[in-house]
């Protein structure tokens, strides 16, 4: 216990370095903030035009998306929200919950900016979250871009019914709250080229969470892999709404977390959308930025 207690204070210490040589040249952007029913949230708003919304998984924030933000705010409103409990966003001291309710935060975002012509951009955890949104509203919607994602049931798959397991158990709340696990440890495994993770950004992902406290949102959106289930597999079953919509997937194929088999379900659902596939992992926005934004300015 003794050996336990001093890898969790080093670690804390580590991360609160992290936060104070948090590097904000890449991520140059005047940060705003809405007030909505579970908190402050933090978003980019840069540019002008029809807007293209930005969505995050996890253990990643708004920094996910800074180079194409740079890319596209020439041409278009480049919207990047953090979710509660992530990013820049306000943390509230019992978490900021599931998948669903971020979801549901989204949709008010969306509804009190009255964003229309919407290109949805949407990655990992942002997936249900993004669409579940969009579902709720689709008129609001243009388009729809996914990156490495799903939406439907999880309770049958064996490595989420592993993951939930830890999750819930005491060493799995040490793990995530002691030792920031998320962005520390499996935020690198999501790399297939691990150097394609440069130290200033990973101290960018740590950044937003320097305490026990502050590190509550990324053990409950992670419970909510399984937790959710029910209610990703009632997303997908209403996906029709948003079937019509241009559709474009830019998917990493050697991602160790949500491999091609998803992407074959979805493109077996989604028969006309576009797909583009990088020698890559889970985070396509860091390993394959410069071709996956060319494929994105070709589908704008």
């Amino acid at each position: 216990m003794r050996f336990l207690l001093i890898i969790s204070l080093m670690m804390i210490h580590y991360s609160v370095k992290a936060q104070k040589e948090f590097d904000t040249d890449a991520y140059p952007f005047e940060s705003r903030f809405l007030q909505i029913n579970a908190g402050q949230l933090h978003y980019v708003d840069e540019g002008e035009g029809d807007p293209v919304l930005f969505v995050h998984g996890t253990p990643t924030w708004s920094y996910l998306y800074r180079d194409f933000i740079k890319s596209f705010s020439s041409t278009h409103r480049c919207i990047a929200i953090d979710h509660i409990g992530f990013g820049l966003s306000e943390k509230p001291s019992g978490g900021a919950g599931s998948a669903k309710d971020h979801s549901a935060n989204l949709l008010e975002f969306i509804q009190k900016l009255d964003l229309k012509n919407i290109t949805l951009v949407v990655h990992d955890f942002g997936g249900p979250i993004g669409l579940g949104a969009a579902i709720e509203d689709p008129d609001r919607i243009k388009q729809i871009v996914a990156f490495n994602t799903w939406l439907w049931a999880t309770k049958d798959n064996p490595s989420a019914q592993k993951i939930d397991k830890v999750l819930n158990s005491g060493l799995g709340r040490f793990l995530y709250l002691n030792l920031n696990f998320s962005p520390k440890v499996l935020l690198k495994k999501g790399f297939s080229d691990k150097k394609k993770l440069s130290r200033k950004a990973h101290k960018a992902y740590l950044y937003p969470f320097p305490t026990k406290e502050s590190r509550l949102s990324l053990l409950q959106i992670g419970q909510s892999l399984l937790g959710d289930s029910d209610w990703y597999q009632q997303q997908w079953d209403r996906l029709d709404v948003l079937a019509d919509k241009k559709w474009l997937f830019l998917w990493g194929m050697e991602d160790d977390f949500i491999g091609p088999e998803y992407l074959l379900r979805w493109s077996e659902r989604l028969e006309k959308a576009k797909i583009h596939q990088f020698d890559c992992g889970h985070f396509v926005q860091e390993e394959a930025s410069a071709p996956s934004i060319v494929a994105l300015r070709s589908f704008l």
